[in-house]
């Protein structure tokens, strides 16, 4: 009789097992698919993330470019403004190395350049070599070129301009030019206004 009710336990929860897990299995089943819809919920709150920071990447550009200007209109207002500019057309004759500037007598900037940045100018790029405050009146600008010459000599020329500084900012172009007719590089400095004058 023991015996009897020892198989009918063991039994019963053999059974009993076996029912647990057949109401349980589908439930297991059941939620699998629930457990990607949290990964399909991170996926998008990813990309909305990611398409928030480049949003705000974007504004951060935009504020940078704003405050450039904000405070080269501080340090440079209109009144005083002048900006001088290097460019190059042809340039068989000449290869530059470094442009000195001074303005009324005075050294304001040195640069020497790389070959990316002279294979860019000799491409058509204009610089910005300089920007600064004078006075209003008259000033006096003179660059220094220095480089190689026809024949690969070294070479050093100046080109002066003096301009009539007003309330309008004004800018000074630098041109590096060769002459077909003597097999030089020539060298120029113009000036001029916003304005236009």
């Amino acid at each position: 009789m023991l015996n009897a009710a020892k198989k009918m336990t063991t039994r019963s929860v053999g059974i009993a097992a076996i029912a647990l897990l057949a109401v349980f299995a589908p439930v297991t089943f059941a939620e699998q698919p629930q457990e990607s819809e949290p990964s399909q919920t991170s996926a998008r709150v990813d990309t909305g993330l990611n398409r928030e920071m480049e949003s705000i990447k974007k504004d951060l550009l935009e504020l940078r470019r704003d405050l450039v200007v904000l405070e080269e209109d501080l340090l440079f207002p209109a009144s005083s403004q002048v900006a001088v500019f290097v460019g190059v057309d042809a340039g068989t004759f000449f290869q530059l190395d470094a442009v000195s500037l001074k303005i009324n007598g005075k050294e304001v900037t040195h640069h020497l350049y790389t070959e990316k940045q002279v294979d860019a100018l000799y491409r058509g790029g204009v610089q910005k070599l300089f920007t600064g405050n004078v006075k209003q009146g008259q000033n006096t600008v003179t660059a220094f070129f220095t480089g190689r010459g026809p024949a690969g000599r070294d070479y050093r020329r100046a080109s002066s301009v003096t301009f009539e500084k007003t309330f309008e900012p004004a800018f000074v172009e630098l041109k590096i030019t060769d002459s077909e007719e003597n097999y030089q590089p020539d060298f120029s400095a113009t000036a001029g206004s916003s304005s236009g004058q």
